[in-house]
């Protein structure tokens, strides 16, 4: 009997193989390359137990940061939270048009937002039994700044690409997403259990800028990268997610300005009155003149008395300034003059403040007592952020 030798059996290549050619031409080719691909992408983007943990972690030493005012901390912080990539996620099931998948990722961020505000919130009220304390590191975090901007972008845009482009751990690009996103939102938090004026709402708003900013170029991104919707529900979640996060970038910014707590973004020019500040009217304090009273008795005749002239007594004009922070978006107060002074508070570019008469220099740098009539409180603050201005006082 003849025999015919066996011909080995072309091997179908394995799924590993497919992934590698998958991701060097970005999109497969094929229906079944293109649902691989996709598969995996959304496996890992999958929350697991550690991004909750790690969120936990994270906030607690963001909190703790806080108290303390420690940059150092705040960074550790960061570098302790998850790995942000549920938030791919979110922006891949928007593109492909999973709205399961949407939801899922959706609702592992806000249950990781929801460990971030409560773990600041614990450590803000636990900061109410050491007040005052100096709280410039949550001041800052809770104001909008162009430097974060541009940081959320960045990391964004290299967050998503390294995702795509590798199977490895994008650490850095998460770092960074991770510090704009958790550190205003534990703000936020510390500063409404706190109860310190200008860091809860303000840190909120920031946060929700920032991740609307994220989103919306984390979108743009999957799309230069070819990652297209595959049904016309894909398509209409994700013109509904980019025109939110539009929206919310519009209102919230003001179109370059901080619209939220008077603030704007760019310098006060001398003659402008910003218009989302309301200026007191100064009234002038009118002074009556004592009356004299001249006691009759019934038996005499008082002879009458020639009344002095009375002199009005002038009143100083209050002087008034509005803070314009060349540079930055807001100015800190301190409760007394230098830099190592405790904060009481921070206030927007555009708000109106009284100026005092004392005034000290410390190592060359004048500081000007003032007085917040908004909030009733006294402060110190440099020379070089106030603009004076005169109020015209009402007819």
């Amino acid at each position: 009997m003849n025999t015919e030798p066996i011909q080995p059996q072309e091997t179908t290549p394995t799924s590993r193989a497919r992934r590698r050619r998958a991701r060097r031409a970005l999109i497969p080719s094929t229906n079944d390359e293109r649902a691989d691909f996709l598969e995996e992408l959304a496996r890992r983007a999958y929350p697991s137990i550690e991004f909750f943990l790690f969120s936990l972690l994270g906030g607690a030493v963001i909190g703790f940061g806080y108290l303390l005012n420690s940059p150092g901390l705040l960074m550790a912080g960061a570098l302790l939270a998850p790995l942000m990539t549920p938030w791919v996620g979110l922006c891949l099931a928007t593109v492909t048009g999973s709205l399961r998948y949407f939801l899922q990722t959706l609702g592992s961020l806000l249950v990781g937002g929801i460990i971030i505000l409560v773990t600041s919130f614990v450590a803000g009220f636990a900061a109410r039994i050491w007040m005052p304390l100096p709280l410039s590191q949550a001041i800052q975090h809770a104001r909008l700044w162009w430097p974060d901007l541009v940081i959320v972008a960045f990391g964004a845009v290299l967050l998503v690409v390294s995702f795509a482009r590798s199977e490895a751990r994008p650490i850095l690009p998460s770092v960074l997403l991770a510090y704009e996103l958790y550190l205003p939102l534990s703000a936020a938090g510390f500063g409404l259990a706190g109860g310190e004026p200008g860091i809860w709402p303000q840190g909120l708003l920031v946060f929700l800028v920032h991740l609307s900013l994220a989103t919306l170029l984390g979108l743009i991104t999957l799309f230069i990268l070819r990652f297209r919707p595959l049904n016309i529900a894909g398509y209409v979640m994700g013109a509904g997610i980019i025109l939110t996060s539009l929206v919310l970038l519009f209102v919230l910014t003001g179109l370059g300005e901080l619209a939220f707590k008077g603030t704007a973004a760019g310098p006060v020019a001398p003659t402008h009155t910003p218009s989302v500040l309301s200026l007191p009217s100064v009234t002038p304090t009118v002074i009556s003149p004592p009356t004299r009273i001249v006691t009759s008795q019934p038996s005499q005749t008082p002879s009458p008395e020639p009344t002095p002239p009375i002199t009005p007594t002038p009143t100083a004009t209050p002087v008034y300034a509005i803070i314009n922070a060349q540079g930055f978006d807001s100015a800190i107060i301190r409760e007394a003059p230098g830099f190592n002074s405790i904060v009481v508070t921070g206030l927007p570019n555009g708000s109106l403040v009284v100026v005092l008469p004392e005034t000290e220099t410390i190592d060359g740098s004048i500081w000007v007592h003032i007085y917040i009539s908004q909030t009733d409180q006294e402060g110190w603050v440099l020379q070089t952020v106030l603009f004076r201005t005169t109020p015209t006082p009402n007819p």
